[in-house]
């Protein structure tokens, strides 16, 4: 490590927003299985977008036949869950369209899902989307950057080994 590295440390890994909308602690889910961190840390996001990014480089572990989920693994090791709205699979597929298949090699800011927010709302879906990191144990340092607007690709979490 240079003079650099050693005066301020590593920079953060970034996990850039995969929706817009507001970025919100990950306690405003209400399904217990994201609002008590029970998959791992992470934050939420209220979309006013109908369109899923890659947060980062990364690889698509499981994108769902449902398109309600996808599954990641960052280029640098993060196991990323975004998961659109709560109790969406029981949609199968409805009001989703996934881009990507199991294996993709994806960039920072790559379609990885459409949905059509309002008619998902509308049959009475939330529509908050968790983003979760499952081996956030992984990390000694995990920050949140919530309580904003947020675009495809703004810094949400900041991650450090």
């Amino acid at each position: 490590m240079g003079i650099f590295g050693k005066m301020f440390g590593k920079p953060e890994l970034e996990i850039g927003a995969p929706v817009a909308g507001e970025a919100v602690a990950i306690q405003e889910v209400s399904d217990p299985t994201f609002g008590e961190e029970i998959m791992g840390k992470g934050i939420a996001i209220r979309p006013t977008g109908n369109q899923v990014f890659a947060p980062c480089d990364c690889t698509v572990d499981l994108a769902f036949d449902t398109g309600h989920a996808v599954s990641l693994v960052a280029d640098f090791g993060a196991e990323i869950l975004i998961h659109v709205g709560l109790e969406t699979v029981s949609l199968k597929g409805e009001h989703f369209s996934v881009k990507v298949k199991n294996g993709d090699k994806v960039k920072k800011g790559d379609l990885l899902i459409e949905f059509d927010r309002e008619a998902i709302a509308a049959k009475g879906f939330d529509t908050i989307t968790p983003v979760v990191i499952c081996n956030s144990s992984d990390y000694t340092t995990f920050n949140t950057y919530v309580g904003q607007a947020v675009n495809p690709g703004d810094k949400v979490i900041g991650l450090k080994k």
